[in-house]
């Protein structure tokens, strides 16, 4: 009679250990994790970021990009788009998509009625709209390739080079008959690797349009976004998998994750990648050829909507929340 009362005791003791275990693991493991060193605060949610020479430029869903001394973390100018008119035909924020600089000029891709984009150019302290509503483009991101011409990706999967002088496309190809995801251009700016919901990456010229490469059978299901430093291409995958390729070595390996991967950003060398880890919105910082783990970055609230290096040892994280936040590897 007296067995299955001690077995029962047993038990109770073995569960109590292992709850203990657990506790302590958990609190090992958030100790572990590195907080923000600092932080900027933005108008709206961060939908993209740009850090240029000193200055993080956020694309908020307020209407506006705020731009922001990356030393003093103050906030230095805030660029305005006009907002817009919904179906009910009341005034809301329009959503500024991507924002992107050179030189002198800053280029605002927004929502726009109907369900089609606008894009603006910021200049000399003026906005000049380059094109509405009426082009009836369903844009998702635009970036300069030269003073004179952007690179549009619309949701199509179409890719547009766009002379801002003549205000005529240069060229547009059909990437593919899959959903865009993102697009990112390496450092010269003569290519572009762009990532949709097929899994596959295209590599394209930019001068012409031409598929340079296709990268395929990593990633099995939609790549949310694409990252291009230094030759190296990483992905934030919706299977779980951060992909990392070189495509000049014909190379290509993965690091898994538990959660799905929203954001992914590489560091100026490409020796490390960073990406949203899992539900608690934390950042893994990975070493891109040993795949070994260099650290973990917690204090993000909502999901992730960019990681940008802005050197080797510091990078910024958006997200649904005002609140960019600034990590240091070290």
């Amino acid at each position: 009679k007296q067995m299955p009362n001690r077995c029962n005791r047993n038990k109770g003791l073995v569960m109590k250990i292992i709850t203990i275990l657990m506790m302590l693991l958990t609190l090992l493991f958030s100790q572990n994790m590195k907080q923000p060193a600092s932080k900027f605060t933005s108008s709206g949610s961060v939908v993209d970021i740009v850090y240029k020479d000193g200055k993080v430029y956020s694309a908020t869903n307020a209407s506006c990009v705020d731009i922001f001394d990356y030393q003093s973390k103050k906030l230095i100018k805030k660029i305005e788009v006009e907002k817009i008119v919904d179906f009910a035909g009341d005034k809301i924020d329009a959503k500024v998509y991507s924002v992107d600089i050179i030189d002198d000029k800053i280029l605002i891709l927004s929502q726009d009625k109907g369900g089609f984009t606008r894009v603006h150019i910021h200049q000399n302290g003026k906005t000049e709209l380059l094109f509405d509503h009426s082009k009836t483009l369903a844009i998702a991101k635009a970036k300069f390739l030269d003073n004179n011409t952007i690179l549009l990706a619309l949701l199509s999967d179409e890719l547009i080079s766009y002379d801002i002088k003549k205000r005529s496309n240069n060229w547009l190809i059909q990437v593919s008959g899959a959903k865009f995801s993102d697009f990112a251009l390496n450092e010269s700016k003569n290519e572009v690797v762009i990532a949709d919901e097929s899994g596959n990456l295209k590599i394209h010229n930019t001068k012409d349009g031409k598929l340079i490469k296709l990268l395929s059978g990593e990633n099995l299901d939609n790549v949310f976004q694409v990252d291009y430093k230094n030759g190296i291409i990483a992905t934030a995958g919706q299977d779980r998998k951060v992909v990392i390729y070189a495509p000049k070595f014909g190379s290509a390996h993965h690091v898994k994750s538990n959660f799905l991967i929203y954001s992914v950003g590489l560091s100026p060398s490409g020796k490390t990648v960073g990406y949203a880890c899992d539900e608690n919105n934390n950042v893994a910082i990975v070493d891109t050829i040993s795949k070994s783990e260099i650290g973990r970055f917690s204090g993000n609230n909502m999901t992730l909507s960019k990681i940008v290096f802005v050197n080797e040892n510091e990078f910024l994280v958006g997200s649904d929340d005002r609140i960019i936040n600034q990590y240091s590897v070290k």
